[in-house]
C-alpha cells in the first residue's frame, strides 16, 4: 500500500505482516476477528475445517491455537479447545455428548457451577442426572442406565479435597462405553495428569493456575482430536470462544506453572500442617496430609498436592466469617491459583449459586474456610492465620 490513497483507504489497507526473517520469542497476538483469503475455494476450506486458526476469531485464532498447542502438551493430549471460562468448557462438553432423553453420572463434589448447571438446566433439556459419592467407585458403576453417555468426575474436589479413583472410574465408565470428564483445576497438570489414567476427556479453569495472574477467564479442555473436533462443533455456535488477548495472557502464565505450582505446593502443606495442630481448628482437608482419608490415593494418583486446602474452624459459620475477616495477607475474594493468597467461606458464597438444599447435598459445612495460598513466605502466611484464629473468642 502506497501513499498515494486517500487517508481513509490507506489506514483500512495497513500491512498487519511481522518482520520479514525474524522469529519472535513471545508469540504475537493476532487481535483481529476475522482473516482474508486470495481465492474462493481456499475460502471456503478456511470456513469448513474444524479449528481453523485462519478463517474467524470464534472458529479459531492463531494466538489461541498457540495455547491449545501448549495445554494439549503439557497433559498429554492430541488436542485442545480453550473457551471463554471453565463453565462454558463443561457446557460445550455436556451439549457434545448428551442429548434429549440420556443420562449423566456426576459426582456429588462438583464445582458450585457446574451442579447447578446439572441440577437447574439439564433437566430442562430432558437431560436426566444422578449424583454419587466420589469416594467409592462402586457408586459410579451402580448408578449407569443404558442411556448414561457421560461420567462428570473432579478430582481434588472443590473445597473438601476429597479424591476420585481416576483408573477405577474411568474403567467402570468404559466397559459401559461412557465417556468420561474430569475437571482437573484444582491439581493441574503438574500435579496430575489424568488422561493415563484412561480419562477422555481433562477440563481446567484457566482462570486459575494455568494463567496464574487473576487477570484472564478462560478455560480448556484436552482430549483426543476427534473428541475436541466435537466438541468446537458446539462450542463455536454457543460462542464460547475465547479472545485471543485472554489466550495471549493464558499462554504466558502457562510458561511459569511448574515453578509457581512447586512453591504453592510446598507452602500449602506447611499452612496444613500448622493448621492441623491448632487448638481452634476441628479439620483440615488437604490430601497431603497423612491423616487425610485419601492421602494413599494422593500418592499414587498425584505428583504434588496443589495449593489448595480448606479447613473446618470450632464454632461454626460466625467464627469461620471471622477468621475470614482476620486475614490481612489472604484476599477474600473468589478463585485460588493466584499470585497472592484468595479465601472465602465456601457455604456463603455459593449460596448464590446453590439452594439450602444443593448446599446440604455438597456436604459444604458451615464452618469450612477455603484457602488458596499464593507467593507469600509460608512462614507469613501462618503467622496471619495464628492471629485470625486467636482474636476468635474461646
Amino acid at each position: 500500500m502506497t501513499s498515494d490513497f486517500d487517508p481513509y483507504t490507506l489506514l483500512a489497507h495497513l500491512d498487519g505482516s511481522g518482520p520479514v526473517g525474524s522469529h519472535p520469542i513471545s508469540p504475537p497476538i493476532y487481535q483481529t476477528s476475522t482473516f482474508g483469503s486470495g481465492d474462493a475455494e481456499t475460502f471456503l476450506a478456511m470456513a469448513t475445517e474444524p479449528l481453523h486458526a485462519g478463517f474467524y476469531t470464534r472458529y479459531g485464532n492463531p494466538t489461541t491455537r498457540a495455547f491449545e498447542d501448549a495445554m494439549a502438551a503439557i497433559e498429554g493430549g492430541e488436542a485442545a479447545l480453550a473457551t471463554a471460562s471453565g463453565m462454558s468448557a463443561i457446557v460445550a462438553t455436556l451439549l457434545t455428548f448428551v442429548s434429549h432423553g440420556e443420562h449423566v453420572v456426576a459426582q456429588r463434589a462438583l464445582y458450585g457451577g457446574a451442579t447447578g448447571l446439572l441440577k437447574n438446566i439439564a433437566p430442562r433439556l430432558g437431560i436426566e442426572v444422578s449424583f454419587v459419592d466420589q469416594v467409592d467407585p462402586q457408586g459410579f458403576a451402580d448408578a449407569i442406565r443404558p442411556t448414561t453417555r457421560l461420567m462428570m468426575l473432579e478430582s481434588p474436589s472443590n473445597p473438601m479435597l476429597r479424591l476420585t479413583d481416576l483408573r477405577a472410574a474411568t474403567d467402570i465408565a468404559r466397559s459401559a462405553g461412557v465417556t468420561t470428564l474430569v475437571d482437573n483445576t484444582i491439581a493441574s497438570p503438574i500435579n496430575q495428569r489424568p488422561l493415563k489414567f484412561g480419562v477422555d476427556l481433562v477440563m481446567h479453569s484457566a482462570t486459575k493456575y494455568i494463567s496464574g495472574h487473576s487477570d484472564v477467564s478462560a478455560g480448556v479442555i484436552v482430549a483426543s482430536k476427534a473428541k475436541i473436533e466435537s466438541v468446537w462443533e458446539k462450542a463455536y455456535i454457543l460462542g464460547a470462544t475465547l479472545d485471543p488477548f485472554a489466550a495471549w495472557l493464558a499462554l504466558r502464565g502457562l510458561r511459569t506453572l511448574p515453578m509457581r505450582v512447586e512453591r504453592q505446593n510446598q507452602t500449602a502443606m506447611r499452612v496444613a500442617a500448622f493448621l492441623a495442630q491448632h487448638p481452634k481448628v476441628e479439620r483440615v482437608h488437604y490430601p497431603g496430609l497423612p491423616t487425610h482419608p485419601q492421602h494413599d490415593l494422593a500418592c499414587r494418583q498425584m505428583t504434588g498436592f496443589g495449593g489448595v486446602l480448606s479447613f473446618e474452624v470450632a464454632g461454626g459459620a460466625p467464627v469461620a466469617e471471622s477468621t475470614v475477616a482476620g486475614l490481612r495477607l489472604a484476599h477474600r475474594a473468589a478463585s485460588f491459583g493466584s499470585f497472592s493468597s484468595l479465601v472465602v467461606h465456601p457455604a456463603a458464597m455459593w449460596s448464590g449459586m446453590m439452594d439450602a438444599e444443593q448446599l446440604r447435598d455438597a456436604d459444604l459445612p458451615p464452618s469450612l474456610v477455603r484457602l488458596g495460598v499464593g507467593f507469600e513466605a509460608p512462614d507469613a502466611l501462618i503467622e496471619d492465620l495464628d492471629k485470625a484464629l486467636a482474636a476468635i473468642p474461646r
